[in-house]
């Protein structure tokens, strides 16, 4: 799910947003950085999904934190760039915060859970 939610979050940022730049207010350069990295959390959670099966959970919460970071990076810019960015762009950033935010946490609550059969879990 993290994976493909990069993958995303990549397309949008790179083939959506970029060329845009007008109607969103992010500087080019910044989109390409953002799916850069977006792009390396899609190749670890796919990754993770062909090749972790056992003790899984230190690899979720990688990815968890790395998403937290990335939201942090993400608010920074947003914050650096408020006067450039339009109304349009400010939803995107804000429902990608919120979205990423969820994941998240969902991923850090899942794990830490405690599990009878951890070979049903990602």
């Amino acid at each position: 799910m993290d994976g493909l939610g990069a993958l995303l979050t990549a397309f949008l940022l790179f083939v959506i947003l970029r060329p845009f730049e007008a109607h969103f207010g992010m500087p080019q350069a910044t989109l390409t950085m953002l799916s850069l990295i977006a792009l390396a959390f899609c190749i670890y959670g796919i990754t993770c999904f062909f090749f972790v099966k056992n003790n899984w959970r230190p690899f979720l919460q990688v990815i968890s934190i790395a998403n937290l970071l990335y939201v942090c990076v993400t608010l920074g810019l947003v914050l650096y760039y408020d006067a450039r960015l339009t109304v349009l762009g400010f939803m995107y950033f804000l429902l990608e915060m919120i979205l990423i935010l969820g994941l998240a946490f969902f991923e850090l609550y899942v794990s830490r859970a405690r599990h009878h059969d951890d070979r049903s879990l990602p």
